[in-house]
């Protein structure tokens, strides 16, 4: 027998225990506790506006039978492409990747290349920017297999309406090894130490299928003819057939160079800027749960989320990063960049999250002659006064927030999670007078909203530049192909259509089923 209960409301000591859940579940369907002989979690999530937090469950209560041995989530079926037709990809970030376990699915192969290493040795590259002060450019934080994602806490929430394709990406992830988990939180989350595992296994039924992922295989140059993309060139000199998916993500300038210097159609885009805060763990949990004890036994770690309007420009938290640390995110010389993760287990003595305000391409005088990449150079220009500060290091700049908010120096700082170091520095001032105002003005309201969130124990480190593209490829609506360049289905975040791993996905799989039906 199987009792399905939904809309249930309870204390996170019953909802957290599978011993006093079971209990709860017997009593409330007055049936013999020992004849529960399982209960499947189908979906949870967290209500802390009260002062009594509570947890909404629904759960699937299984008497005198055993519950099935893969009850949630899809199965997922994966052709062998051997000798069918090829498709290039280019980025092994979630667009790319989710781009190309799709074409497999409709009967197409995929030749993925990435200009980075695997997951596992791109982890060498990163650790020398902190020990070293060296970036690799091809192989960083931001590009390597599993792309920007790969090491950014593995967060699957999004706010896309198109909630059967967020089932099935979170399906994709689950049945390559994410904790089912994953399709039961309503803001789910795999980690950082946990993702690279589930990216290889993904790569894995790629290769098994008889697609390819090419490693150290960068995109140098994009040859159209008559409107229609012929081939791409890579680095080593080989050439790939159109029609091509595009998935290169937000940081890949020399793309974005590549495709204006062949006359590809580029539109500046939105983009937003700021810092990362960092606060004590502890105290968020006190804030969000009410509870001078913190979290205690059963909660996890507190999430926030901020949203103000200051002059008519949005001013917001972004990915926030529970029980996290905060990394060098530069994919090339002369840029000092940040941004966050969390490990599965949420489990660090800090939170951090982007705190940024909406940049609008109206916004930025325009001194390149109305390039299509000036939102990109804004970005530079921002990273490069934020590394000379550090004195060409990634020793980031760092200011209490409160000194920000009153445009003082700090004199001294908290300890931070940021391996490479902070130092004391005006960041009320490296950053551009429109964006720091407004920043300070969004504390000030955070601050008002939620009481001690505003704090002198919480630190800005700066700077937070790559929350976005700065550049849209433009592409029709209806068949996402490029809007003049026959062949080319830009995708994802670097395509400016997506942003944050689930949404970046399923754009991914949105470009390979436009591919498939214009050549099937």
């Amino acid at each position: 027998m199987v009792y399905n209960l939904t809309s249930l409301r309870l204390k996170p000591e019953i909802a957290y225990d599978d011993t006093r859940l079971k209990i709860f579940a017997s009593t409330h369907l007055n049936i013999d506790v020992n004849s529960i002989t399982d209960i499947v979690i189908v979906k949870r999530s967290i209500d802390a506006r009260q002062r009594q937090v509570m947890i909404n469950l629904a759960i699937d209560v299984y008497a005198g039978e055993k519950a099935p041995e893969h009850p949630l989530g899809m199965e997922i079926k994966y052709q062998d492409v051997r000798g069918k037709r090829a498709v290039t990809v280019v980025g092994a970030g979630p667009a790319g990747l989710f781009a190309a376990l799709r074409l497999i699915e409709l009967g197409l192969r995929p030749i993925v290349i990435e200009r980075g290493k695997d997951v596992d040795s791109r982890r060498i590259d990163m650790a020398k920017i902190a020990r070293e002060n060296v970036v690799n450019p091809d192989s960083n934080y931001c590009f390597g297999e599993g792309g920007a994602g790969a090491y950014s806490d593995g967060k699957l929430y999004t706010r896309s309406k198109k909630r059967g394709n967020v089932d099935k990406i979170l399906s994709v992830f689950h049945n390559h090894g994410a904790s089912s988990d994953i399709l039961v939180d309503a803001h789910p989350h795999i980690g950082t130490d946990k993702l690279p595992v589930v990216i290889k296994a993904m790569r894995n039924t790629i290769i098994d299928c008889g697609g390819e992922v090419r490693f150290n295989t960068r995109m140098d140059d994009i040859v159209i003819k008559d409107g229609e993309v012929k081939h791409i060139v890579c680095s080593d000199g080989t050439t790939l057939p159109a029609p091509i998916i595009l998935a290169t993500g937000h940081s890949a300038r020399d793309v974005y160079f590549a495709l204006y210097r062949r006359g590809v159609e580029l539109q500046p885009k939105g983009i937003a800027v700021g810092v990362r805060l960092e606060h004590p763990q502890h105290l968020i949990d006190c804030i969000q749960y009410h509870s001078p004890n913190g979290r205690g036994k059963y909660l996890p770690a507190a999430e926030y989320s901020m949203l103000t309007r200051v002059k008519d420009r949005a001013v917001y938290s972004f990915c926030m990063c529970p029980g996290g640390f905060i990394i060098p995110a530069a994919s090339g010389p002369d840029q000092l960049v940040v941004n966050g993760m969390s490990p599965s287990n949420r489990g660090t003595k800090w939170s951090n999250s982007g705190m940024v305000v909406e940049v609008l391409p109206e916004d930025i005088e325009d001194a390149s002659d109305g390039s299509p990449l000036k939102m990109m150079y804004f970005q530079e220009k921002i990273e490069r006064r934020f590394y000379e500060d550090a004195g060409h290091t990634h020793n980031a700049p760092a200011q209490r927030m409160t000194d920000f908010v009153n445009g003082k120096d700090s004199q001294s700082l908290p300890s931070t999670s940021y391996a490479p170091g902070i130092h004391p520095a005006r960041i009320d001032k490296l950053l551009p007078k429109f964006i720091a105002s407004r920043l300070q003005e969004g504390f000030r309201e955070f601050g008002r909203k939620s009481r001690g969130f505003l704090t002198s124990e919480a630190t800005l480190i700066g700077c937070e530049t790559r929350t976005s593209s700065p550049v849209r490829i433009p592409r029709d609506n209806d068949s996402l192909c490029h809007i003049s360049i026959r062949g080319l289905y830009p995708a994802g975040e670097g395509a400016g259509y997506a942003g944050g791993i689930v949404s970046a996905a399923i754009d991914g799989e949105r470009a390979a089923e436009a591919l498939y039906q214009s050549i099937k």
